[in-house]
């Protein structure tokens, strides 16, 4: 097993995309990279962190690769501190790794997407700083609350279903 943080704006949306795909073990919702703990509320203060999910894989059946290709489909790679609706520092996007063996994989990906563009992406790609996880209500938010807001198009939910 394998792990990595994706932050993709809203980590509501992120978890629920990243769910769907064969080889994702567990998701957890959480806020990286910023100064310590914190709750949803300082977050939302502008705290520092991002809202991020944390991406346990097994990379037999889903290499890291493919996982970040799947990430990008979710996001919007150059946009700042902002998906969909939603702005602020933590809903910036990032990929965030605390396994260097993860690192090839992850900036071959990285360099894939770049040059789709002539503008450079806006995805932090850094060392974990710290995760720490979200508060209960926010794990699996989606499912709980099948009509809550997401950024991210409820068909890009399904695509293992084709």
């Amino acid at each position: 097993m394998k792990t990595i943080y994706l932050a993709g704006g809203c980590f509501w949306g992120m978890q629920r995309f990243l769910d769907q795909f064969p080889g994702v073990l567990r998701t957890q919702v959480g806020y990286a990279n910023g100064p310590g703990p914190a709750s949803y509320e300082e977050v939302c203060r502008s705290s520092g962190h991002a809202e991020t999910v944390r991406v346990d894989f097994d990379e037999a059946i889903l290499e890291p690769g493919a996982l970040l290709d799947f990430y990008f489909m979710a996001i919007d790679p150059l946009s700042v501190n902002r998906q969909g609706n939603d702005r602020g520092v933590q809903y910036r996007t990032g990929i965030y790794y605390d396994d260097r063996s993860l690192l090839p994989a992850v900036r071959a990906a990285f360099d894939r997407e770049q040059a789709k563009y002539s503008s450079p992406l806006a995805v932090e790609l850094k060392p974990l700083e710290g995760f720490w996880p979200a508060e209960e209500y926010h794990q699996k938010y989606l499912e709980k609350n099948p009509g809550g807001y997401c950024h991210i198009g409820e068909e890009k939910f399904h695509l293992t279903e084709r």
